[in-house]
């Protein structure tokens, strides 16, 4: 397998998708440490940290209990690297298309007990690069209805995007007044003055472990003015997803930390017989909802979670991800969990390929909308 290959093999897999697999019980983007002997009271309040939006997991109390979804699978299951992939690949179908590039002399792993192989593991360091663990702190600060309180509290003091940048913005990807309102789009205009706010409201520590502020006690979202919140069905969010209106910011979309809790739009998902497209990212949402279709999204392929299929239920799903190579491969991801579950899945635009309305190669959702207008 070519390093490409191995990137987008990892692009793949949902890591909390992975955790459960492995009888892991992940709660909030935390679970507990693989060697709950190192810890006292045998890590009774999870001290791992799981991000969903790097694919990546941390103790932090083990320095060698770290990595990425393959790794997770080489701790928990006490096995080789190439034996993790083929364990990957054996559980989730979807990936079978990767192939290893040697054979692996272990046992067939796809059989092997189920057990995590604790012992084994413990001599096994894993250290990936640092950029990639999640900056995350130890310990449950505040209930999780606090938590909640805190973003609601967050969002009620960001002003509405008419009449800012970040409306121009929209309007130039022809999304418009009806879709910010219906969607309680938000935009953050006086940073300076939000950043004290929360400051003297709550701890710098409180903010950190909420997901709100950054490892320099600062509010995160300063290059990404643009808020898309999460509803519930009774409209109220408690998770969204930050975009940034600069075009040389990187990277253009910032999540809050933690789990996703639904998809975006949930409200499409009404169990009703009919319809859905399933997007990746708010904006080729709102792109849908802005021409009356039904359209939830994801942050990321990685972010979907199987159980999230009893939503869709009677519905048939249209996958409309950007069509370049990452696009298809996180539609071959989708189309694969919604086909085993028995859910009608279609691509968007399939057997349009010949004809002048096809998506073009490397073209997004909205440009093929229309958007983007100069």
């Amino acid at each position: 397998m070519t390093s490409d290959e191995l990137k987008e093999f990892k692009s793949s897999l949902s890591i909390t998708t992975v955790a459960k697999a492995l009888g892991i019980s992940v709660d909030h983007g935390r679970c507990r440490c693989l060697f709950p002997e190192r810890h006292s009271h045998g890590d009774r309040t999870p001290s791992v940290s799981i991000s969903e939006e790097r694919g990546t997991f941390r103790c932090w109390v083990c320095e060698d209990v770290r990595g990425d979804a393959i790794n997770l699978v080489q701790l928990s299951r006490g096995c080789s690297f190439l034996e993790a992939l083929e364990w990957l690949k054996e559980t989730f179908p979807f990936l079978a298309k990767f192939q290893t590039s040697a054979k692996s002399s272990g046992p067939n792993v796809g059989a092997a007990k189920k057990t995590p192989a604790i012992k084994q593991a413990q001599s096994t360091r894993i250290t990936p690069p640092a950029e990639e663990i999640p900056s995350e702190p130890l310990q449950q600060l505040v209930s999780e209805d606090e938590r909640k309180k805190i973003i609601l509290a967050f969002l009620k003091m960001l002003s509405p995007v008419e009449n800012t940048p970040a409306a121009a913005w929209l309007v130039k990807r022809r999304i418009f007044k009806p879709v910010w309102d219906k969607m309680l789009l938000r935009t953050i205009v006086d940073y300076k003055a939000i950043n004290e706010k929360l400051k003297a409201a709550y701890s710098i520590d409180v903010l950190k472990y909420v997901g709100l502020f950054n490892d320099k006690g600062n509010l995160r979202y300063y290059k990404h003015p643009l808020i898309f919140p999460y509803l519930d069905k009774a409209n109220r969010s408690f998770y969204f997803q930050a975009r940034a209106i600069d075009k040389t910011v990187v990277p253009k979309e910032l999540n809050l930390r933690g789990t996703v809790p639904y998809p975006y739009n949930m409200s499409a998902l009404d169990g009703k017989v009919g319809w859905v497209y399933l997007c990746e990212g708010a904006v080729d949402t709102l792109t849908f909802i802005g021409r009356s279709m039904n359209a939830v999204g994801i942050p990321g392929v990685r972010s979907f979670k199987t159980e999230w299929l009893t939503l869709f239920k009677n519905k048939n799903v249209v996958l409309c991800l950007d069509n370049d190579d990452a696009g298809r491969s996180g539609m071959d991801y989708l189309q694969q969990i919604f086909t085993n579950a028995g859910i009608r899945v279609i691509r968007l635009c399939e057997g349009t390929e010949n004809l002048p309305l096809a998506m073009k190669e490397g073209e997004d959702i909205n440009d093929w909308f229309g958007g983007k207008r100069t």
